[in-house]
Parts: C-alpha cells; structure tokens; sequence
C-alpha cells in the first residue's frame, strides 16, 4: 500500500500527460475543458508527489 501511496502523484500526472496526448491526437486543442483539466491533474499530482513522499521519508 505504501508503494501505490508513494506513486500516486506520478499516476496523476500520467493521467494529465494521456488526456492531452489524447486530444493532440484527434486534434480537439480547442476544448479549454479538457485542457484545464489536465493542466489541474499535472499540478495537482506534482504537489500531491512532493507532500507525499516528504511525509513517507518523514
């Protein structure tokens, strides 16, 4: 459990990166949804993967 824990910010920032590759793909970069979304989820799991992993060491 402590090793998913330890990886989740990374599993959320792969989530950001796949949603804009995904709309890279099928060309749909006019959607600012989409785009605010995965921009939230690459912060997001960036701050989320620095405060986890202080508290683990911690």
């Amino acid at each position: 459990m402590k090793g998913l824990l330890k990886n989740l910010g990374l599993l959320i920032i792969l989530a950001g990166a796949a949603i804009l590759i995904g709309c890279a793909v099928t060309k749909n970069l006019d959607n600012n949804t989409l785009l605010g979304t995965s921009i939230v989820l690459i912060v997001g799991g960036f701050i989320a993967y620095i405060a986890i992993n202080k508290r683990i060491s911690d």
